[in-house]
């Protein structure tokens, strides 16, 4: 896979073939454009380098703010101002930028610094990066985890340069910019330097070291050299009184002179980084070409641990989809600048809403060990600072997103807790998983059996439900059966006049958007809409069957056209991930032959090559993960540790899960292609044994084995009896709760006994 990954991929507007079948009548609310970026990163590594030229979110680019419709551009064609460090990948506005140690190969004076250099000659794979300024110096870069290194190829000119600007960070839009607090830099000695900054109240230290020889070595605040000085702290540093700051190497360069800077980097100071870049970078130079090749063995490693057979163009999209699911988060074990203690340590994490669905399961088949350790790092960022994130970024009181979603981290302790992955401490993970429960939004969830934005309902009651596993497991059997009731309130959330969500706020989408949402009692679900004819068709009505195509928002779309465009209650084609898993709800209903037409309509319109291959934000690989499972043939149902079985878009592939490698091969397959005919699972069978179940348990399919899909140009009756389970307390013939009678009581001195233990609805065979 190593070879056909393209990290352009999603780094432009999106330019994809016309729709057609049903994708054509999908609206896109959101930014068409995948805000990726092609830079050098290293897998869920703390680190990553790019061309930097102000653009809109990540700093590479042409593109202006935007939060719908086609973005507009800052300025035409690739420019770059230098190469700066720690990027997003794929996400909206984050509020603040990062883009920091801009590094400025020049031939020019101080005096023009943060001037744009055209790119040429672009080039970018795993872990690296290259351009040509327009000045016709030759730019590389790649990282380690916790370092950067940079080689540039001068012409000959009698005053070249490398320069590094402190001071500088985020973006060039309205309010984009990020002012240090305080700043520190020093020269070691011929070659060395290091410093600090401290931005967002993160302490962000460099330990840098410069091959070049004869070239002088000098610090500079204001754009003005400081001969002779070897320090500069600046103790308070305000909007108003920020002066660029920085140090510099000049000298004539020879014809093809490469200067190679080594860059270490640490949130608990310049001993640390020191440490960091040894770790990552022995002492030798030149660096470059050894640090580029461990880390494109650990991508080769990562990438091609799945295979599959199908043509070069679909390969380079499924390759660049795992590569883009791999970016993020950004593990930094012992790096926590706010609190002593050693350990993980993880951010960006960008956001849970994003990556919970899909990305998450994907990092625990992948890498169970790191999914553990992001679990653990999750619980102390609880503990220290008092709540489990949604969006969690390298800055003091992060970002918590909490219009979002609620209880999202709990999905991934659920099944991590069913898979029974060993790592976690179920005691202290009990306490804080429930604590946060009753927090924000959960308070009015206690108090009215409901919370608004009505989609936090929702959100809270599966976080209930997932949380009563971690309270089995330790044995805490009356916390379980509060938490089995607690859970039941999703009923309130909807509407039995319209089997919708009733009317509420909603983050980036509409009431149809969020309706459609895989939860753990979709029988419930189902039955509040009337049964499974009247849930199948708000389900066609919501994807377009029948309609007329529609036309998406272009740039700087107007009031009207937007609010035409949620008024047709339309599913977002994975533009945006509110309804990313609404195409296997068809499946409780019985219907999965709907569902293998939905996503044929997505994977074969919706993803593509070259830079416009992506159809919305990519949002630190929520996107790609789940083109990754749909092409597979399977779909996680987070938090309740099933995977739904689905025509796959490949012959044959194979991949490692957290116990086992997985295979998952096919008879009657058919190449899927634009308007070409849907295929239809006609049987399947795991380890030679029939599944007549629509599903199987993340606990059989995570051991590994064979997965045989039969596949068939018509539907069958293949899952059309055997659903998915659902659970509701006393099983399948338990009433459901009254929407309009008062909402069920948590346990109290004073409450009536709660009903047993949560069961599933039967199916007729276990997979």
């Amino acid at each position: 896979m190593f070879q056909y990954v393209d990290p352009f991929i999603g780094t432009a507007e999106t330019d994809l073939p016309v729709p057609t079948g049903l994708a054509a009548t999908w609206w896109w609310p959101k930014p068409s454009v995948g805000n990726t970026h092609p830079g050098a990163s290293y897998p869920l590594g703390m680190v990553s380098a790019c061309a930097y030229s102000g653009g809109y979110p990540t700093g590479y680019g042409p593109y202006d703010l935007s939060t719908e419709g086609v973005p507009p551009r800052l300025h035409d064609g690739n420019r770059a101002s230098g190469f700066t460090h720690f990027q997003q990948s794929g996400t909206g506005a984050i509020r603040k930028y990062y883009n920091y140690f801009r590094v400025s190969p020049m031939l020019e004076p101080l005096d023009v610094l943060g001037r744009d250099w055209e790119l040429t000659d672009e080039e970018a794979a795993p872990g690296y990066y290259s351009a040509t300024l327009d000045g016709g110096i030759r730019a590389e870069l790649t990282v380690g985890p916790k370092s950067a290194v940079h080689r540039y190829t001068f012409p000959e000119h009698h005053d070249a340069r490398v320069v590094v600007d402190f001071s500088m960070g985020g973006l060039k839009i309205p309010y984009g910019g990020t002012v240090p607090l305080r700043g520190h830099l020093e020269s070691v000695s011929p070659g060395v330097a290091q410093g600090e900054i401290v931005v967002e109240g993160a302490p962000l230290a460099v330990h840098l070291e410069c091959d070049v020889e004869g070239w002088r070595q000098m610090l500079w605040y204001d754009r003005r050299l400081m001969p002779g000085g070897t320090r500069l702290d600046l103790d308070h540093i305000r909007p108003t009184t920020l002066r660029p700051f920085g140090l510099m190497w000049a000298g004539p360069s020879l014809a093809g002179q490469t200067v190679e800077l080594r860059v270490g980097f640490s949130l608990r100071g310049v001993d640390q980084a020191k440490k960091n870049l040894r770790r990552d970078c022995d002492d030798r130079s030149p660096a470059f070409e050894t640090r580029r090749e461990r880390t494109a063995e650990e991508w080769r490693s990562s990438l091609d641990s799945i295979r599959i057979e199908t043509d070069d163009d679909r390969r380079q999209i499924f390759a660049t989809a795992l590569y883009h699911s791999l970016v993020k988060p950004s593990f930094a074990a012992d790096e926590s600048p706010f609190w002593p203690s050693k350990g993980p340590w993880v951010f960006d994490i960008s956001t849970m809403w994003d990556i919970y669905r899909t990305q998450l399961p994907l990092l625990t088949a992948l890498a169970p060990e790191r999914a553990v350790e992001l679990a653990n790092a999750l619980l102390t960022i609880c503990e220290e600072e008092g709540n489990l994130p949604i969006g969690y970024r390298m800055a003091r009181g992060s970002d918590r997103f909490g219009r979002q979603g609620s209880a999202l981290a709990h999905t991934l302790l659920s099944d991590i807790c069913q898979l029974g992955l060993p790592g976690i401490d179920w005691d202290w993970a009990l306490v804080h998983l429930a604590t946060d429960l009753r927090r924000t939004y959960g308070e009015d969830y206690l108090q009215h059996g409901h919370a608004h934005p009505i989609s936090h309902t929702l959100d809270i009651a599966f976080g209930y439900w997932c949380t009563r596993h971690i309270a089995t497991l330790v044995g805490d059997d009356a916390l379980a059966e509060e938490f089995t009731q607690l859970a039941t309130r999703w009923v309130n959330a909807y509407s039995p006049d319209t089997g919708l969500l009733k009317d509420s706020t909603y983050y980036e989408g509409t009431r149809y958007n969020y309706s459609f949402r895989l939860q753990h009692d979709m029988a419930g679900r189902i039955e509040i809409a009337g049964g499974d004819e009247a849930f199948v068709k708000l389900l066609d009505d919501f994807f377009g069957y029948g309609a007329e195509p529609v036309t998406q928002p272009g740039l700087a779309p107007s009031v009207e056209e937007m609010a035409a465009g949620y008024a047709l209650g339309r599913f977002e084609g994975l533009n945006n991930e509110p309804d990313m898993e609404s195409p296997w709800t068809y499946y409780y209903a019985g219907r999965p032959d709907r569902t293998a037409e939905v996503v044929h309509g997505i994977v074969n319109n919706q993803f593509g090559t070259g830079r416009g291959g992506l159809p919305g934000n990519d949002d630190s690989g929520g996107l790609s993960s789940w083109y990754v499972w749909a092409t597979l043939g399977l779909f996680p149902v987070a938090g309740q540790n099933i995977f739904l079985i689905h025509p796959p878009s490949f012959r044959y592939a194979s991949m490692p899960m957290a116990r086992g490698t997985l295979t998952i091969d096919t008879s009657g397959f058919v190449e899927p292609k634009p308007g070409g005919a849907v295929q239809y699972i006609q049987a399947v069978s795991f380890n030679g044994t029939p599944v007549r179940d629509s599903w199987m348990s993340g606990t059989a399919l995570h051991d590994g084995g064979r997965l045989h899909i039969s596949l068939g140009p018509e539907p069958s009756d293949w899952g059309t009896q055997h659903r998915p389970p659902s659970h509701r307390p006393g099983g399948l013939s338990a009433p459901l709760p009254d929407p309009f009678g008062p909402p069920p009581t948590a346990a109290g001195p004073d409450a009536p006994p709660l009903s047993p233990p949560i069961e599933s609805h039967p199916s007729e065979e276990a997979s």
